[in-house]
């Protein structure tokens, strides 16, 4: 679960740094998210590779939707790439750790990993898992972004400033992504994204009837259909399987921002370049997008596509030790377009 410390926000200057730090979160989850789903083999593992791309097309929308309530309060949303691995402002248990983020190739780690990020206030107990609950202080996403809406709602109209920067559908996302021009708009933002992320309270299922992203990292992580039966809590993991190869996957190393890639091949070194390059292409894109450039979220989507067929190179490129892969790195490195390291 990811803990975020805060406090019920006084001013218009409090949201907008609480929405930046959502901002962060969302951007945040997308490489661990794509580096999971690029290292399974192609052709194989159709259930999980469709849950993990509705996932990431989703982080996407999220993102642009926190852009969209930043825009409308007269901020300039300001995207900053994290570097792995890392805690996307997590500050953990009390008395333990931050759930610290990795780049890790598809399995069951990364699944874990997948549920833990997207961990809901509370956990139904389904069979096969009951996971800990939230305590002390800390508060997971969702009573995250309760607390930014609960203050949104009391201001008045003036502070909004409507058809600002707007992210609108007209690119992508058809009926998904909409503009923020106030309150309402931006409450219908949040509720769509925790919805989504963790689902309702009682109840697996996001907005729009479909699994939200905890229970289809769980699917997986199970290798089980979550099924609906009568009895309480409702639901349960399986009896049938989803479908998993955890076999059918790349040998990729995990975090390779950290590798030391000097000992490797030329390939290999060159194959990380492609795919730090897309990557900063598609952050620069993602920063003008929510500046409110026109076309730079297809840009941006463009460049996502860029990422995967360089991706697919460099894990298809052997390391020194002859036995492993590298994924992408997901190094950002600046262009002049405006978008920070």
């Amino acid at each position: 679960m990811i803990r975020l410390q805060a406090t019920p926000p006084s001013n218009v200057d409090d949201a907008i740094a609480m929405l930046q730090t959502a901002a962060a979160i969302e951007l945040g989850t997308l490489p661990p998210y794509l580096y999971a789903k690029f290292s399974i083999l192609p052709g194989t593992n159709p259930a999980a590779v469709d849950r993990l791309g509705m996932i990431v097309v989703q982080e996407m929308i999220h993102l642009c939707l926190v852009c969209n309530i930043l825009n409308a309060l007269g901020a300039t949303p300001q995207l900053k790439a994290p570097v792995y691995p890392c805690t996307l402002g997590d500050v953990g248990p009390p008395g333990g750790e931050p759930l610290t983020i990795h780049l890790l190739p598809f399995g069951p780690d990364s699944m874990a990993q997948g549920m833990a990020i997207e961990e809901p206030e509370e956990v139904p107990p389904y069979q096969v898992v009951n996971l800990l609950m939230a305590s002390g202080g800390a508060m997971t996403i969702g009573q995250y972004y309760a607390l930014v809406d609960a203050f949104l709602g009391t201001l008045p109209a003036t502070a909004w400033t409507p058809d600002n920067n707007q992210i609108t559908d007209d690119q992508f996302f058809a009926g998904q992504l909409f503009a923020v021009n106030g309150y309402a708009d931006a409450h219908n933002a949040i509720q769509q994204i925790v919805s989504e992320g963790e689902g309702a309270k009682d109840d697996p299922l996001d907005f729009q009837n479909e699994l939200a992203h905890f229970y289809r990292f769980g699917e997986i992580f199970y290798d089980k259909v979550l099924t609906k039966i009568p009895e309480d809590p409702g639901y349960q993991w399986g009896p049938a399987p989803l479908g998993v190869d955890w076999s059918a996957a790349y040998p990729a190393i995990p975090d390779p921002g950290s590798h030391d890639f000097s000992a490797d091949s030329k390939a290999a070194q060159a194959a990380q370049a492609a795919c730090n390059a897309a990557y900063s292409g598609m952050i620069d894109a993602l920063q003008l997008a929510v500046k409110g450039e026109a076309g730079q979220l297809g840009a941006a989507v463009r460049k996502m596509f860029e990422l995967r067929m360089a991706a697919m190179a460099a894990l298809q490129i052997p390391l020194a030790d002859g036995k492993n892969v590298a994924g992408p790195s997901f190094l950002y490195t600046p262009t002049g377009s405006g978008a920070s390291a």
